[in-house]
This record gives C-alpha cells, sequence and structure tokens, in this order.
C-alpha cells in the first residue's frame, strides 16, 4: 500500500531534466523511451498493452489508481510499460469490479514506478523536446547518486528508432479464439490468422464477435504456415519497436499480398502495410498516445475519435490515389488522416484487398467511433452476412 512516507524517487530525462517525487509499485531502476499518454480513464489497459515495450508511460490525468485493477481488463499476460509516472495515486481503490490496488499490481510485477510529480510539466517539455530516453530511480537505485551519474545512466541505453521488439511480447505459441466463446451463435463465418506483434486481447474479441474464429500466431509465422492454415483473411496487430526492423514480417505480408488474401492491419500492422507497398516510416517526434485523437475517414467524411499508441508513422503521398513504389501492387491512397498533424492514420488499396488504420477501433480502452472497420474486414472477406445483417438489410429495401 502506497504511504505517506514512500522513499524518493526520480524520473530523469536525457537532456537532464529531473523531477522528483515518490517510489510508488517497485522500487530500482526503470530505463525506457518516456512518452505521455493523454487518457482520462483506461490506465489498466494502457500498462497491460504490449505497444508500450520500452517506454515509460507518463499520465497526464492527475489522478491514477482509484478504480484498482481486475484481471477483466488485463489486454495482455502480464504489464509491458518499463516504468510508470503519474502525479496522484490514489491510495484506495473503490469500484466493485477491483480485485487489487494499481500499486499492489505494479509492486507484485516489478515495475518501478513514481508519483507525486509534476506531469504537467514533464508533458509540456516532451511536447516541445520530442520524446526521449529516460529511466526512474528509487530505492538504493537513487540512494547517494549524483544527477549526472543517473543522467549518464540513462544516456546508456539505447534509443527507440532501430530496436526490434515485437518479438519480445508475441505469443511463445499460437492460440485459437472462438466466436461462441465471445456470444456468437452457430458455426463460425470465416476464418482469419491474426500475425501478432504486441496485440491487444479486444482485437481478436471484436472480430470472434463477428463470428470469426481467430488463429493468433506469433510474430515469427511463416507465409508457409499460414498457408497451412487456409484463412480467408490475415491481420497484423499493433506492437512496439521501429517497423524498419520488421524484415521478416513484411516479407510475409507481402506474400500475402501476392496471394490476393484479403488483409487488415492495425497500428503497427498499418506500418507493416506501408513498408510492404514500399513506402517509408518515420518516427514522430512525441508520438500519438491516448484515447481522444481526432481522424478523418477521407472516404466518409466523417471524423472519429481514436485510440491511439504509436511513435512511428507512414511516409506517404496525403494526395492520392498514387502508384504503390512496389508497382505489383497497384494503386493506394491515403484513406484516413490525423487531424492535429496530418499524419497518415490509414491506407485502403484499390487493386488488391488490403487496408489498414494507425489507430486502434479495438477501442480498450476508448471511444468506439471505428467499430465498424471490423465490419469492413468481414466485408473484404467476401463472407455470408450474419443472420441479424440480412434482416437489417431486408429492412433497409423495404424503406
Amino acid at each position: 500500500m502506497l504511504t505517506a512516507h514512500a522513499a524518493p524517487a526520480a524520473l530523469v530525462l536525457e537532456d537532464g531534466r529531473i523531477f522528483r517525487g515518490r517510489a510508488w509499485g517497485a522500487t530500482g531502476t526503470a530505463l525506457g523511451e518516456a512518452v505521455f499518454s493523454t487518457g482520462m480513464t483506461g490506465y489498466q489497459e494502457t500498462i497491460t498493452d504490449p505497444s508500450y515495450a520500452g517506454q515509460i508511460v507518463i499520465q497526464t490525468a492527475p489522478h491514477i489508481g482509484n478504480t484498482g485493477t481486475n484481471t477483466t481488463d488485463d489486454e495482455s499476460r502480464r504489464i509491458w510499460v518499463e516504468g510508470y509516472a503519474v502525479r496522484d495515486a490514489s491510495r484506495v481503490a473503490s469500484n466493485w469490479r477491483n480485485e487489487k490496488t494499481l500499486h499492489d499490481l505494479l509492486e507484485e510485477q516489478g515495475i518501478v514506478s513514481i508519483c507525486d510529480i509534476d506531469t504537467r510539466a514533464a508533458t509540456r517539455h516532451l511536447r516541445d523536446k520530442g520524446a526521449m530516453r529516460s529511466g526512474i530511480f528509487s530505492g538504493e537505485a537513487l540512494a547517494g547518486k549524483t544527477d549526472a551519474e543517473l543522467v549518464s545512466v540513462v544516456t546508456g541505453q539505447p534509443s527507440m528508432a532501430g530496436r526490434q521488439l515485437a518479438e519480445t511480447v508475441t505469443a511463445e505459441a499460437a492460440y485459437v479464439v472462438e466466436p461462441a466463446e465471445h456470444g456468437w451463435e452457430g458455426a463460425p463465418r470465416g476464418e482469419v490468422v491474426a500475425v501478432d506483434l504486441g496485440i491487444k486481447a479486444m482485437t481478436p474479441q471484436r472480430m470472434a464477435e463477428r463470428g470469426l474464429r481467430v488463429h493468433v500466431v506469433p510474430a515469427g509465422t511463416t507465409w508457409e504456415q499460414i498457408q497451412e492454415i487456409d484463412p480467408d483473411g490475415v491481420f497484423m496487430s499493433n506492437g512496439p519497436g521501429d517497423p524498419q526492423t520488421a524484415a521478416q514480417q513484411i516479407e510475409v505480408l507481402r506474400e500475402v499480398l501476392r496471394a490476393r488474401k484479403p488483409f487488415f492491419g492495425i497500428c503497427f500492422g498499418n506500418q507493416m502495410l506501408g513498408r510492404a507497398l514500399g513506402f517509408g516510416t518515420y518516427k514522430l517526434p512525441f508520438g500519438h498516445r491516448g484515447i481522444n485523437q481526432p481522424v478523418l475517414d477521407r472516404r466518409t467524411g466523417k471524423v472519429e475519435i481514436t485510440a491511439q499508441n504509436h511513435g512511428f508513422a507512414v511516409d506517404a503521398p496525403l494526395d492520392g490515389p498514387v502508384t504503390a513504389p512496389v508497382e505489383e501492387f497497384g494503386r493506394v491512397e491515403v484513406s484516413h488522416i490525423g487531424l492535429n498533424d496530418r499524419v497518415v492514420e490509414g491506407l485502403a488499396c484499390l487493386d488488391i484487398p488490403a487496408f489498414s488504420v494507425q489507430y486502434h477501433p479495438e477501442a480498450a480502452a476508448g471511444p468506439h467511433d471505428a467499430a465498424y472497420l471490423f465490419d469492413r474486414f468481414v466485408e473484404l472477406m467476401g463472407l455470408e452476412p450474419a443472420d441479424d445483417e440480412l434482416i437489417d438489410n431486408e429492412q433497409e429495401g423495404d424503406n
């Protein structure tokens, strides 16, 4: 339990900026890229999102931990953030679903964290200077150390650019998510292979709710192994690290595209599609993280409020369609753009069955504006509509 007498702690940035507070969760040393997340809710989903591997997350919302934690809301098998920084850590967890306080969960899993820091100042600093290497130090790791010594430890770690992390967070073995486990009645309407680059648990659930049997496979799965399953479609998930390092997954995706197998990608999967088509990717100054990011769907003209967690983006022409740099894949257009900074937020291939988005339509946590994308994937695979969809279509035809 967090007490008023918790040990001193420090969040140290590579440029020498230091934020001092109190130890929270485990004590020791945590090293990673400092980033900020703007979500007002969903802290448990945030810390268990594998896309945060290699990063220290600073929450901009001031009060964190008040509803505790539970096993149901975990998005993966463990906490993946390297460290966690908040302003006000709740001393009490008050919710009927609470099973364990956030402090106890962080401590149990060895996540070195810090509270009582000025997270607004830290966020403004990163917003101006960009995401950077950082460290949280507490207990013996902090005692007797000079500021220069702490900064030296921080700058001795690798930067996020060039890091290959998907293989460190992926499933150790393939598993299947059945539609019947998530409310679907009757036989599955289709089979999907989901390549786990750091997948969130809600993503295959959203597919299963639509009658899809989802074969979740490790990041290193080959095209030949995918062919053995013979799915109706292939999906690539979100995940951490630099997309330039994912050469194996990019080559697998090119085989998927050559076979005209319907493809859908989310987040890291969007970057995989971009690179498979021949576009480049680049590191954003501080990325997009939170559940309130506005995105324009250029096909419908609608603005969606989206959940996002990424530090890299696809470098593709906003004005299209254009022929993909890898010309065999035909024409492609940017289907979605971010309204804050006009970053590419989605790609749609026009001559092959493939599309992707940079954000998280599974809404865990976050808004449900983009849930239609899972239905778009079902349509892309040409699967028979569900009974309730048939009824809806017939009713629309009668009007």
